[in-house]
């Protein structure tokens, strides 16, 4: 499967932003998609995942995942951003069906998108 994310840009603190996540050339619905994110000099980190959806402690009540079958396609609506939300956002894909806040545990990596937030 590929993975395409977008919907990154610079917002304010307190904004909100949606991420999107297209998915093609798989079944969508055999794969569990997850959301995470890469700072400068920082190692990537889970974000948010679904399934049993849940999200880092970092996000819990900011961020909401979500899932349209019928588009292929997974976001991530982000609100009461912070400057410490920046960084770039990865989707990824793994074909068992259980979230994992592990990297290594998904097989398919969207490109990356950029989200900014100034203080």
């Amino acid at each position: 499967v590929q993975l395409q994310a977008s919907g990154g840009g610079l917002v304010q603190a307190g904004g909100s932003l949606r991420l999107s996540c297209a998915a093609s050339g798989g079944t969508f619905s055999r794969y569990i998609i997850a959301w995470f994110r890469q700072a400068p000099g920082k190692e990537r980190e889970f974000v948010a995942g679904g399934g049993s959806t849940y999200y880092a402690d970092s996000v819990k009540g900011r961020f909401t995942i979500s899932r349209d079958t019928a588009k292929n396609a997974v976001y991530l609506q982000m609100s009461s951003l912070k400057p410490e939300d920046t960084a770039v956002y990865y989707c990824a894909a793994r074909s068992i069906f259980i979230t994992t806040p592990t990297t290594a545990d998904y097989n398919y990596w969207g490109q990356g998108t950029q989200v900014t937030v100034s203080s």
